[in-house]
């Protein structure tokens, strides 16, 4: 059986940086679900139309072809042969992610996706609901947080200009797939930690449940 290490956390709370490293320190893939949203909102505004119609969107949604594969040890996203490459984090992406992502339809298509990695072996996902519902048994369940601070400082050294609170309460407050702490997850706050840091208090607590025993030599 694959191991499935799952890490959610708000936004500019260093989690994907956190999964990434992980997964390449265990030697494992990593997949970034948030990548999957902003591909399919990236296709929404540049096909114009509505993110804020869900019908519109679902309509879009239908149309287009999302391929989910591998490239090296990491998950890649392209729609309709295209790869959305820097424009995943383009303002427009930022501004409208959460609107297309609420979407009951979009989800349930991208959390199919999701779970089809499994069938490539052991992985590191990153997301915000991933311990909650994409992969809800396993029982490495991480959550990464950080101060309000400490993530809006993130958000500008990464040359973005949004909120990352404003994303976290539109992404808490919509009924389909909230942003939460799964009940059986570890919380790191990584305010104070440096990315190597909080990996190895994640290895730790793999460790400490003999999860790193299992994985195959890299």
């Amino acid at each position: 059986m694959p191991i499935i290490i799952a890490i959610d956390g708000p936004a500019a709370s260093g989690k994907s940086s956190v999964a990434k490293g992980l997964a390449e320190r265990l030697g494992i893939l990593f997949v970034n679900s948030g990548a999957m949203y902003r591909a399919v909102t990236w296709s929404v505004v540049h096909a114009k139309v509505d993110p804020h119609d869900p019908a519109a969107v679902i309509a879009h949604l239908n149309a287009i072809e999302i391929e989910c594969g591998v490239e090296g040890r990491e998950g890649t996203v392209f729609i309709d042969g295209l790869d959305p490459g820097e424009a995943l984090v383009a303002e427009a992406v930022n501004a409208n992610v959460s609107s297309v992502a609420k979407v009951p339809e979009v989800r349930e298509v991208l959390v199919a996706k999701q779970r089809d990695y499994t069938k490539l072996g052991s992985l590191v996902m990153e997301g915000r609901d991933i311990g909650s519902v994409v992969f809800p048994d396993t029982p490495l369940k991480f959550y990464i947080d950080a101060s309000e601070e400490v993530r809006r400082q993130r958000r500008l050294k990464q040359g973005l200009t949004d909120d990352p609170t404003s994303r976290d309460k539109a992404d808490s407050s919509r009924k389909n797939s909230p942003l939460k702490i799964a009940d059986d997850a570890t919380v790191i706050d990584s305010s104070e930690l440096t990315l190597e840091q909080v990996i190895d208090r994640v290895c730790g607590v793999l460790k400490e449940r003999g999860a790193l025993d299992e994985l195959p030599e890299s």
